[in-house]
This record gives C-alpha cells, structure tokens and sequence, in this order.
C-alpha cells in the first residue's frame, strides 16, 4: 500500500520520526517513543538525519508493524582480511566492478550502498558477477563488456506498424479500490479491486513503447521536414553542425538534459545535421508514417 493509499483510509503521516524506544506497562506494550529529527547535508549533497532539538515524542498504541529498513550489520567478517569499511561501518565498494578492497571479495545492493529497489540490487548482481568471472579467469575486471543490442524491424507498410502507437495525455489510472466502510472493517478484505478491461486498454494505451526506437536513415532524406513539423513533441531539428553545447540551443526545442546523448546524423545532402532529442521522444512513430521516402524507421531493440 502506498502513502496516497493509507491518507486515502484516514491514517495519520509523521514525518521526521525516529523510533527510539517501545514503552511497557505490566509487561504490556503501551506505545513508541521518537526522536525529532531534521536533515542536514554535507557538501556532496548526501543527506544525513540529525537531532532537531526537540523534545522526543510518545505514541499510545497497543500494536506496531516494523516497516523501516534494516542496517547491515558486519561484524562477523574479520578485520584483519584486506577489508577497508567507512564511517558508517559499509564496506569500501568499487561502484563500477563492485570489487571491495580485498580483491576476492564483491558487494552490491543494500550491503554496498544502503538500501534502495530490487532492480538495482539484481543489476548489481549481474556486474558483480561478470567480475567475478574475469577475475577468476585472470582477466581485468575494470574491462566491462558492452551490451549486445538486436535491432529488428517493425515496419510492415510505409503506415502500418505491428504495434499500436496511438498517443494518449491521459494521466495514470488508479486502480479502484473498496469503500472504507468495507475496507476497515475486516483486515483479511482486499482493498484493491483491480482494472476492469475497460480501465486495463486505457491504461495500457498510455505506453511509450520504449523498446521501439526511431532509425534515421539519411540517404534516403529529401529534408522536406514533414518530420519536423508532426512531431507532438518538437523533438526533431534539422540544423548546422557545431559543438553539442551549441547545438543544443539552436534545436526547435532546446535540449536541457546534459545527461541524456542527442541523435545526430550528418550524412545529408545539404551538409546540414538531423538533430533529435531522446530525451522527449514519445516514440509514437508520426515521423516514420509522415516520411514520404521512409527515410524514418521504427525498429525492435533488445538490449542482453
């Protein structure tokens, strides 16, 4: 359940809490007792909880649910191995190969970096063990192989394409869930109810489709920019080279995003550039239906 979903159910949220004590009475639990606590951070931007200076405060309850995380806790591993921890008793982690600072030895998820999502922790895994492999076979783990990507095709007409890129602004669908009349009254009742099909296509139709990427081929280009001029989200810019700092300014829409690479292709007839900003593309394919020499593509990728 998330935050929306308990304020939803009338449940109070506290902020800046920090348990610190069960209290007891007879042998019986009568509430939790925390510390005020407010955030401060150093100079790199990372977020540290310190005293707020004010009085602790008590919750009456007679039961409580531990949903906070948990901290590593390393004292079984032997410091006098080639294990160099931080401050925070975490072990010393190559954020890139995850190797520690005994060489045989690799970390990843919450017990190198704190704690976040299953994804990145798996992630973690899948590099950790490609280190693991080139160094058990004697080979430089700072050396990482690159992804093996598979581009396949999904034009089937110069209009017709085997997915369905229709756009939709539409906003996120919540999933319905119970009156709280009903929902409150049995814990074993299930609050969320789930998409009727209905609310599923609606829902499902908001996909960028993500893993079908625009192909430019400039050959075929007459830079008529019919391209240009459909695309929903200003994107597309055709344009004199330069310097991708200067480059940036003069697109149709200004690409703001430093950390996200541009689509450049500079094999046109006329010496310009054909600019695209990934950063905003909906991949919605209009490009690739309005180009009258198909020299737009939509294609299926796969990144191993």
């Amino acid at each position: 359940m998330g935050k929306e979903d308990a304020m939803h159910e009338g449940i109070p949220i506290h902020n800046f809490l920090v348990p610190k004590e069960f209290t007891h009475k007879d042998g019986k639990l009568t509430g939790v007792t925390f510390e005020k606590v407010k955030a401060e951070f150093d100079d790199k931007g990372r977020r540290k909880l310190v005293n707020a200076g004010e009085p602790d405060q008590h919750f009456e309850c007679d039961d409580v649910l531990i949903a906070v995380g948990q901290e590593n806790s390393f004292p079984w591993i032997e410091r006098d191995i080639g294990l160099e921890f931080d401050k925070w008793d975490m072990p010393k982690v190559d954020p890139k190969t995850f190797a520690s600072t005994n060489p045989k030895v690799f970390f990843g998820g919450d017990a190198a970096f704190g704690p976040k999502n299953i994804i990145w922790a798996v992630a973690h895994g899948h590099e950790a063990a490609v280190s693991i492999d080139k160094f058990l076979n004697g080979e430089d783990i700072n050396h990482r192989p690159l992804p093996a990507v598979e581009v396949v095709s999904q034009k089937m007409g110069i209009h017709e394409w085997s997915y369905d890129n229709d756009i939709a602004n539409d906003k996120r669908y919540r999933v319905p869930t119970r009156d709280n009349v009903i929902a409150l009254k049995d814990i074993r009742t299930e609050v969320e109810l789930g998409y009727d099909d209905k609310l599923a296509f609606a829902e499902a139709q908001r996909c960028l489709n993500c893993d079908i990427q625009t192909v430019f081929t400039g050959q075929l280009c007459i830079e008529c920019d019919a391209c240009v001029d459909i695309c929903p989200m200003d994107c597309i810019t055709f344009t004199g080279n330069g310097e991708e700092a200067d480059l940036r300014t003069r697109l149709k829409a200004p690409a703001m995003n430093l950390t996200q690479d541009l689509y450049v292709a500079d094999n046109l007839k006329t010496g310009r550039v054909m600019v695209k900003d990934e950063d905003v593309c909906l991949h919605c394919g209009l490009c690739a239906e309005r180009c009258p020499t198909g020299a737009w593509d939509m294609q299926k990728y796969l990144i191993e």
